[in-house]
């Protein structure tokens, strides 16, 4: 399904908008996406509101257990720091070869709508990286942190040799939980979503197990020869609506896309002018997944890390917009006792590249994830 004669027509993006998830919208013509939620869902979501991920992890579990991640915060300061919260064991993160930050962008209408995630134990770790979008994609950013690594801690194939199935089916099941929480008016989530990227890091094998959807890109660092000079590899491809499988889908359910004469592909709904993504897959969005071809099926992909594997960047496309991943991978190991504050380097050098790109008119929210692939002094 094509757009018509409009095909080739760029949509007009203001100027505070032109490098944002969501350029301008009409919204005269939208009709809420159908209601997808369950009884089922309802079960799901208060099951997951009884416990937090430590209590649900249990005794049964040895060694350390910490979980750290961002809060809610309403402040709107720019390049503040979002808060924080850690439940479980006490743990340095320099210690134990972490690092973290989340600054909130240049964007006054909004609070910092990115969301990180980080649970650790000894024999598996959980790494993830949200990125709101829209009007509420704080809310949509949150509730996915808050839920999603609960689905996998307590999915059955969880630690076994079916973890990419588990994470398809993951987030499928977290769109259909934000669908529900739509219907009942706790989220709104018809125009607002959130990227999604998380590693499950097996400590026994080192085997590293990604899903994705949209932008918020993995990159490894790694040395091109013992000791030699530093390189970042992409583990995960940006999801854009030109990239020719999902532009093909897009259009076979409806949608269309259109250059928007700046710097971005965006994508709408035949004959309208929403939701006006530069996405082809998320979380949340439930208009675009209706009537535009939008999914939340993620890519995964299992990684085996060798010896020349130093570092592991999850960040939002607050960093990647004018950073390449070999850049950032040698600003992140500038100093590799103390990740936490590379973590702060590389969030103020991303921060400076907007500034300088953008004259200033506006800044996206900035997160980087940072945790080094060797031993750490705290294993």
């Amino acid at each position: 399904m094509g757009c018509g004669g409009s095909k080739n027509q760029p949509e007009n993006v203001g100027k505070q908008r032109r490098r944002l998830s969501v350029g301008e919208v009409d919204k005269t013509s939208m009709e809420d996406a159908n209601d997808t939620g369950t009884e089922d869902d309802r079960g799901v979501l208060a099951t997951l509101d009884k416990q937090t991920i430590i209590d649900m992890i249990g005794d049964d579990v040895g060694g350390r257990k910490l979980s750290i991640g961002t809060t809610q915060d309403a402040g709107k300061t720019s390049f503040a720091n979002k808060s924080i919260q850690s439940l479980g064991d006490e743990c340095d993160p320099v210690t134990y070869g972490l690092g973290y930050t989340c600054r909130k962008g240049l964007k006054p209408e909004s609070p910092n709508q990115d969301a990180w995630f980080l649970l650790k134990m000894e024999q598996f770790s959980i790494y993830a990286v949200f990125d709101g979008h829209g009007q509420k994609g704080h809310d949509v950013s949150n509730f996915v942190k808050d839920n999603l690594p609960k689905l996998i801690i307590k999915d059955a194939r969880f630690k076994t040799d079916e973890q990419q199935k588990m994470l398809v089916d993951v987030f499928k099941k977290t769109q259909s939980l934000i669908a529900t929480q739509d219907r009942m008016k706790k989220l709104s989530a018809q125009m607002s979503g959130t990227t999604a990227t998380v590693c499950i890091h097996n400590h026994n094998s080192n085997v590293l197990t990604l899903a994705h959807v949209a932008d918020s890109t993995a990159v490894l660092g790694k040395e091109k020869t013992p000791g030699g000079e530093l390189e970042g590899t992409k583990l995960t491809r940006d999801h854009k609506p030109d990239l020719k499988d999902e532009k093909a889908r897009i259009e076979k359910n409806g949608g269309r896309v259109v250059f928007d004469g700046y710097a971005n592909h965006r994508v709408y709904a035949k004959n309208a002018r929403y939701p006006g993504l530069n996405m082809s897959r998320c979380l949340g969005d439930l208009l675009g997944h209706q009537d535009c071809g939008i999914t939340a099926e993620p890519e995964t992909s299992e990684l085996a890390i060798t010896p020349a594997d130093k570092i592991l960047l999850l960040c939002s496309d607050g960093v990647w917009e004018f950073i390449e991943p070999t850049e950032a991978v040698k600003i992140a190991m500038v100093n590799t006792g103390n990740l936490m504050k590379n973590a702060e380097k590389l969030a103020k050098e991303a921060w400076d590249r907007w500034i300088r790109e953008e004259g200033g008119a506006v800044v996206d929210d900035i997160t980087v994830v940072l945790v080094s692939l060797t031993p750490a002094k705290g294993d």
